[in-house]
């Protein structure tokens, strides 16, 4: 750290130190800063360091210590304000506002002594001759802050209708004060009108957007717009999070995930910030995070997590019922100390009232990864009510009304069945329903079983359904691979339930359930044979037989017409696997069209979800949206999770490819959700978010995007997700980190992704990349960096043969060596190069279109080199160099619209372009002659012009080429031609 021996060295230091992250460091070195400058012995540096230092402070959670520097400032103001230049006098008077918020903050500062500094400050700006908008915006905040709506409502009047100068606040800040008090005063419609510039951008500071951000999260959510809330959200977290001073907004971003069933995330939130528990140096801060925190925590008690360890204050760990009894007791004990200070009872009320919300939404999926708390423990054995007493006979009416249906949850219905009998006498066929449908819920575990039901059906009087369940044991068997032990296992039931339907012996349903179980294993072998036209053949014969038994038969039947749609269903797979995938297509919507019919629409989930990944194969997206959407409808509130997570997915990824990147970012946004509840997040969660981070970044929404996007990077994983997908989400990452203006960090992910695609066999996507990096590096100020990385990047280039690609990478180079050490000539080389790399190919071109594309890049090229040595020229000092390089440039610019000239029509808006550049060349050479001559010409080519398709096209609207192109040339001529005197001779005008 050198040492700081005059004021312009205490300014260099000062302006570094203001760019560090706001918190204790950067305040530390403030003070060291004015010590420094206390010892120049120079008036001015010190009122400077003291402006600095109170500025870092009232910029951090130290607030309260930004009084002393203030009082020594008027001070100094005081005694000898000539010793304060203009920028430092108006600074004294504008942080009067800073002072006056940070008194309210501050529970020890007497009221009387707040509203004393009220009235000197009101004093102060009159003999300054300053609006009075400011003071009565401060009066507002004091009346607002002690609960006097009457006086608030009449400063807030007072402060709308002064006059806007110098000393208020941005508009930016002054539309969130208004807003603020809109809300709090239950308008919360007027807030987002208000708040409505800053949100959309027209309006910004160093801490704006940030707070109206947070503050419209809640109108937002009360409002019905939990989109909205939702995108403010992640844009908003992601600027104050690493804000130390926006501790209060910060609060209103944890509130909203404890409100909207986010309370994972809300955890996750007070984990990033230990200090915010504990911090002083800004009570009312401290009292709006304390009490988000209660209700963060009363809201995991409530869903039985209040034993669940949370985040807390250092020094021990907490559960979240021990940190709200906490948090809660020391809001209130704040909230008490600022009502003593008040005389009112108001901080308390507010205080309470944020502390007792309740959810505004059941469920509000953000996109963003949060890790699921620890489920509740289950309740106590003693909450079961005992077996006996339970009503048996209800149970098992219930039990059969499912599975005679085909109704979700009869299986359970069963297991809720055996554990109410337990050692009580049944029946056997009460018995044998209760091993079949036990032996169901076990799969291949459940042969045993299977063969217990059969013998139970049999010990009723049952012999059909006894040989149903055996043949229900067989098709098991195949599900666990052995399809040889399943065929011999079914064949004698087949046999015995076919000879037993004709005599009479059973009825349809008990014969369709063994055909079909036989046609199950005939189609699971079918898998396994890999196109054997004699299995396949047998498998489709077996089906067929299944619609010849039931076909016609169903009548009111749920059962036999499942057999119908699933046999429909099944032909297609076996369609599939012959190879001919329209009729599969065709005979798996058939089969879904029939479950629906019949009542059954979940059971057509399946089999449209397997339509919708063959429309896609077959190339007809319309038809695998409508699938899809139709198995998301039909799967209900029966479609687990992770199976709607994978619809939502793949939904999106066909929506997104016919452009609605809005929809499709809603399908990927509910993916990401479900696979978080599926406990998928790694894996499917991974994807969902990688494809919603790309949908948002379509729709230019660069800072949810990043937000999403970082979420997903820790679990994409090369092995799982490949590294292709890693590679693509690092890509988007740069591109919205660059949109945001972190270019350092967009750097990083950039070059992150080029090491990863270094070891592509095809190395395009690897150049793209470090051309990229070298784009962000150079924007991020690393110029050395930033050329290593456009060199690289032009050697992949040249390796790829992409003249293109080398050329705009050399250009690049030349624009950063221009600023460096012998850069004129560092660039000129650069510049040159490229020139010559282009006409190479050119001459080299093995078709019209592709050397037609590279002359275009030559034209661009002499272009660039024209406005690099023209911008040399123009900053360096004036003299006969200079004119040398003006001359040189001009050259460049001529050679530029001879290039485009050779392309006829088709480049004529280029060639005017540069026509244009070199008249205007020609003003600055003190040639206006030659400058008019080049505009009349430009006048001239589009004499005329019926629009005619040129490069750039043509449209007649605001990006008209042509309309533009005469407006230049017109300002070229006003600006060269001598204006007579408007006024006339001396006396004329009287």
């Amino acid at each position: 750290m050198s040492a700081i021996t005059d004021i312009g060295a205490l300014r260099e230091a000062m302006a570094e130190n203001a760019e560090q992250p706001e918190g204790p460091a950067r305040n530390a070195r403030a003070e060291e800063l004015l010590a420094a400058a206390e010892r120049l012995n120079v008036p001015l540096a010190v009122i400077e360091a003291l402006g600095h230092q109170l500025k870092v402070y009232n910029y951090s959670s130290e607030k309260g210590k930004m009084f002393v520097p203030f009082a020594r400032l008027l001070r100094l103001w005081d005694e000898r304000p000539e010793d304060f230049d203009a920028y430092e006098t108006h600074s004294l008077h504008w942080v009067f506002k800073w002072v006056s918020a940070g008194m309210l903050d501050q529970p020890h500062v007497p009221l009387a002594s707040i509203e004393k500094w009220l009235g000197e400050m009101e004093h102060r700006y009159r003999l300054a001759g300053h609006s009075e908008r400011a003071v009565r915006s401060a009066e507002h905040s004091v009346a607002a802050h002690v609960g006097d709506v009457a006086r608030a409502e009449r400063a807030y009047a007072a402060w709308l209708a002064a006059d806007r100068d110098g000393m208020a606040d941005c508009h930016a800040c002054e539309l969130h004060g208004q807003g603020w008090w809109q809300a709090e005063r239950g308008r919360d419609a007027e807030a987002l009108e208000l708040w409505r510039p800053v949100l959309e951008g027209e309006y910004a500071c160093a801490h704006e957007p940030h707070s109206v951000l947070a503050s419209s999260l809640l109108p937002l959510l009360r409002l019905g717009r939990p989109d909205e809330a939702r995108a403010c959200h992640l844009r908003g977290f992601r600027l104050v999070r690493a804000m130390e001073s926006m501790r209060g907004a910060y609060a209103d971003h944890v509130e909203f995930c404890a409100l909207t069933g986010n309370e994972a995330r809300g955890l996750e939130l007070l984990a990033e910030r230990p200090a915010y528990f504990t911090g002083d140096g800004h009570p009312r801060s401290k009292l709006d995070f304390l009490s988000v925190v209660a209700l963060l925590m009363d809201r995991l008690t409530e869903l039985g997590r209040g034993e669940g360890r949370v985040p807390g204050p250092p020094g021990r760990e907490w559960t979240a019922r021990e940190l709200a009894a906490h948090a809660r007791e020391e809001a209130l004990a704040l909230a008490a100390r600022f009502d003593e200070r008040n005389g009112t009872t108001h901080v308390s009320e507010r205080a309470r009232a944020r502390m007792t919300r309740r959810p505004l939404v059941d469920r509000l999926p953000l996109g963003v990864r949060s890790a699921r708390p620890a489920p509740p423990p289950a309740p106590p054995a003693a909450a079961v009510p005992a077996p006996g007493q339970r009503d048996l006979p209800t149970l098992l009416a219930e039990a059969r009304r499912l599975s005679d249906t085909l109704r979700p949850g009869a299986v359970e219905a069963w297991a809720a069945v055996a554990e109410a009998a337990g050692d009580a006498g049944l029946d056997a066929r009460d018995r044998a329903e209760l091993a079949d449908h036990e032996a169901m819920s076990l799969g291949p575990e459940g042969i045993e079983l299977f063969a217990r039901a059969a013998a139970l059906y049999a010990e009723a009087g049952d012999p059909g359904e006894a040989l149903a369940a055996r043949a229900r044991g067989a098709y098991v068997r195949a599900l666990g691979g052995d399809t040889d032990g399943a065929l011999a296992a079914v064949a004698g039931p087949y046999d015995e339930v076919l000879a037993l339907y004709a005599d009479g012996g059973t009825g349809v349903r008990q014969t369709a359930a063994v055909v079909m179980s036989r046609a199950r294993i005939l189609t699971r072998r079918a898998h396994d044979a890999e196109g054997d036209t004699e299995v396949l053949a047998a498998a489709e014969g077996a089906v067929r037989e299944v619609l010849a038994l039931v076909d016609g038969r169903t009548g009111e039947d749920v059962r036999l017409a499942a057999r119908v749609a699933e046999a429909q269903a099944m032909l297609g797979e076996l369609a599939g696997l012959a190879g001919d995938l329209e009729r599969a297509a065709e005979l798996f919507a058939r089969g879904a069209s029939a479950f629906v019919a019949a009542g059954l629409p979940w059971f057509a989930v399946e089999y449209e979800a397997r339509l919708a990944f063959l429309a896609h194969h077959l190339g007809d997206m319309t038809e695998a949206e409508r699938a899809l959407g139709a198995a998301l409808e039909h799967g209900g509130a029966q479609l687990e999770a992770p199976g709607r997570a994978q619809l939502h997915l793949q939904l999106g990824e066909v929506v997104g490819g016919r452009g609605d990147a809005v929809e499709a970012a809603e399908h990927a946004l509910e993916a990401a959700h479900w696979a978080d509840e599926a406990g998928e997040s790694a894996t499917l969660g991974a994807w969902a978010r990688q494809q919603l981070g790309g949908f948002l970044l379509r729709q230019g929404r660069w800072a949810e995007a990043a937000e999403v996007l970082e979420s997903a990077l820790p679990d994409l994983t090369a092995g799982t997700h490949g590294d292709g997908a890693v590679v693509q989400t690092l890509w988007w990452l740069g591109d919205c980190l660059g949109e945001l203006g972190e270019h350092r960090a967009a750097a990083e992910r950039r070059l992150e992704a080029a090491g990863i695609a270094r070891h592509w066999p095809e190395q395009h996507d690897h150049a793209t990349l470090a051309h990229l990096a070298g784009e962000s590096l150079g924007q991020a100020g690393l110029p050395a960096e930033a050329d290593r990385a456009y060199a690289r990047a032009g050697e992949l280039w040249r390796a790829l043969g992409d003249t293109h690609g080398l050329v705009r990478s050399l250009r690049a180079r030349a624009w950063l060596a221009l600023h460096a050490e012998d850069g004129l000539e560092a660039a000129r080389g650069l510049m040159t190069e490229a020139v010559r790399e282009c006409e190479a190919a050119r001459d080299a071109a093995r078709d019209a279109e592709s050397r037609e594309q590279l002359v275009v890049e030559l034209g661009d090229t002499h272009g660039q080199f024209s406005d690099l040595l023209a911008r040399f020229a123009s900053e360096g000092a004036a003299g006969a160099a200079d004119t040398a390089v003006f001359e040189e440039a001009l050259a460049e610019v001529v050679r530029s619209a001879e290039v485009f000239a050779s392309l006829g029509d088709d480049a004529l808006h280029s060639r005017t372009g540069a026509e244009l550049a070199a008249g205007r060349l020609e003003a600055d050479l003190g040639r206006p002659a030659a400058a008019a001559a080049r505009a009349r010409a430009v006048l001239a080519a589009y004499e005329g012009y019926a629009g005619v398709e040129a490069d750039g096209g043509h449209d007649g609207g605001e990006g008209d080429p042509v309309r533009t192109r005469r407006a230049e040339a017109e300002h070229l001529l006003r600006l060269l031609t001598p204006q007579p005197d408007r006024e006339g001779p001396a006396g004329a005008g009287r």
